[in-house]
């Protein structure tokens, strides 16, 4: 038997994405900084009804966001944990929210982050397996949660629990940087733990401002974007490569594999990087 370990676009082994809450006016510097560096970020919008006053309108939305790569998520319509809320209240708090955003920004979205506490408190006869349910449900393939930062870098085993690698004030932050870009993850280390690393990194960009640490900001996306052997991506754009990869379909003996889905996918077979189109069936 072989090992075999998904590789992201163009071979790489390592893959940076970010998510940043609550569509706040900060996001206006914080883009900025982004795109120097070569980040892709997933921001996370309650509805403009849910706020005094609305931050950016769709056209803004449009130009700062969305049409320099990034992705807007869900982030329910009055910022609620769904822990706490009954199952009916939790589904309207979503599906309010993603009609609003859909409606103003002319796409479809069906990514999220869990407002407030999320999951991570569980009352008035909600659990997690209702929650996710009716996610699922309401076509919403991933939610960020949390559940206490950590260094393995790892892709999520379950999309509606998907933990973070950090948040940017975490004190070893720049820690965990260089332990994640320091990764051998080459075919020359052959072991059975060669899989992709994910380094997620989330948080409010208001706390720039809050905390007067704008230098923080500047400082963790230089030390993380523009590398040559990183995939930079949204959320999103890691849900659907992870699936299309984990979607492929071997022959009884491994020696066949055909690519279902529309993404040219990268993988790595005992040393050997393949690549496979849309539609292909390559003999391996």
């Amino acid at each position: 038997m072989r090992y075999r370990f998904l590789r992201f676009p163009e071979g790489r082994a390592k893959a940076v994405t970010l998510s940043y809450d609550d569509g706040c006016r900060q996001d206006e510097r914080f883009v900025e900084i982004l795109n120097r560096n070569g980040l892709k970020c997933t921001f996370n919008h309650n509805s403009d009804e849910s706020k005094k006053s609305h931050c950016f309108n769709a056209n803004q939305v449009k130009e700062l966001f969305l049409n320099e790569g990034h992705e807007i998520a869900v982030h329910g319509y009055w910022h609620r944990a769904n822990g706490s809320q009954r199952p009916i209240d939790g589904i309207r708090d979503v599906l309010d929210n993603r009609l609003q955003l859909e409606a103003k920004l002319g796409c479809i979205i069906r990514g999220m982050a869990y407002p407030d506490t999320g999951i991570n408190y569980l009352e008035n006869g909600t659990t997690y397996d209702m929650i996710k349910q009716y996610l699922t449900q309401l076509d919403i393939v991933y939610a960020r949660t949390l559940a206490g930062d950590n260094d393995k870098f790892e892709l999520p085993r379950d999309w509606h629990a998907w933990v973070p690698t950090a948040h940017h004030q975490n004190p070893l932050l720049m820690e965990y940087i260089d332990k994640f870009l320091a990764l051998d993850l080459s075919p020359a280390r052959y072991h059975a733990r060669r899989g992709p690393a994910l380094f997620y990194l989330w948080g409010h960009s208001y706390e720039f401002d809050h905390n007067n640490n704008w230098d923080l900001a500047e400082a963790m996306c230089e030390k993380l974007g523009n590398k040559e052997d990183v995939w930079y991506a949204t959320n999103m754009e890691i849900y659907e490569y992870v699936t299309a990869y984990r979607s492929l379909i071997y022959s009884a003996d491994g020696s066949m594999v055909k690519n279902p889905t529309l993404h040219k996918i990268w993988f790595d077979i005992d040393g050997t990087e393949y690549v496979i189109e849309p539609g292909q069936t390559l003999h391996l």
